[in-house]
């Protein structure tokens, strides 16, 4: 009979879960300010991106941005660099 870990079961049977990143933490992580991330995601806006992440709604007044992706955008904005 396999045994499972209890010293972290939910989070070791979870892991396929991904990390979400509140406004601030992408804020953080990208330099960028709160209010030029929402123009980015903003199709309307003249400073629109449409490379940047989606926005996931959680709930009518919570977002969240997924952090793989935001670390993938990050990435690409490095690799041009070079180019």
């Amino acid at each position: 009979m396999e045994t499972l870990n209890t010293a972290h079961p939910v989070i070791e049977q979870c892991n396929h879960i991904p990390q979400l990143l509140n406004i601030k933490d992408v804020g953080s992580y990208t330099g960028l300010s709160r209010s030029t991330i929402y123009e980015m995601v903003n199709e309307k806006s003249d400073r629109y991106d449409p490379t940047f992440p989606k926005k996931v709604q959680l709930t009518q007044v919570r977002v969240v941005w997924v952090a793989s992706e935001i670390a993938e955008w990050i990435n690409n904005k490095i690799a041009k660099r070079s180019t």
